[in-house]
């Protein structure tokens, strides 16, 4: 199955080999800029400009919580590898890390000066990687809340950032 978040707030399953809408989800107030599976399938996750952090189970279409902490547009979230834990990353500047399944904030990450447009999880879910509007890439440890390094250099913003598969590199 395949999901995707949309302008008009929801977010919808598909099925891509027949190419039909198999759900709907309903409920954010503003447009849905990211969306993900949880690691097992058995949950989404849905960032969205109403500011709001929404977990939803994919079958019915129930909201599962909601997470609210980041002041502007969530623009990119992500499920942990082992699935204990949600990133976000938001247009307030912050990087959050949540606990899904009782909605607490473990953890804020600062020092980027403009919106963040992407983060991620490394492979082994020890470490964060973020994109900025501020023209920075930084890696982050999740449990310390600290920056382990900062790639810089660009001349624009970072809309968007990766892990190898294996964890030793980052694209951008």
């Amino acid at each position: 199955r395949l999901v995707s978040g949309s302008g008009d707030g929801t977010i919808r399953i598909w099925d891509p080999n027949e190419r039909t809408e198999l759900g709907r989800l309903e409920g954010h107030t503003g447009g849905v800029w990211s969306v993900g599976w949880s690691p097992d399938g058995t949950r989404l996750v849905s960032g969205s400009t109403d500011g709001t952090i929404r977990i939803w189970n994919p079958d019915d279409g129930t909201e599962l919580g909601r997470l609210e902490g980041h002041t502007n547009t969530v623009l990119s979230v992500g499920w942990s590898p082992d699935g204990t834990r949600l990133v976000s990353g938001s247009d307030d500047g912050t990087i959050r890390v949540w606990d899904p399944n009782d909605g607490t904030e473990l953890g804020r990450l600062e020092g980027h000066t403009n919106t963040v447009w992407s983060v991620g999880w490394s492979p082994d879910g020890t470490r964060l990687v973020s994109g900025s509007a501020d023209g920075t890439i930084r890696v982050w440890d999740p449990e310390e809340r600290t920056e382990l390094g900062r790639l810089e250099g660009r001349t624009g913003g970072v809309w968007s950032v990766g892990w190898s598969p294996d964890g030793t590199r980052l694209v951008s």
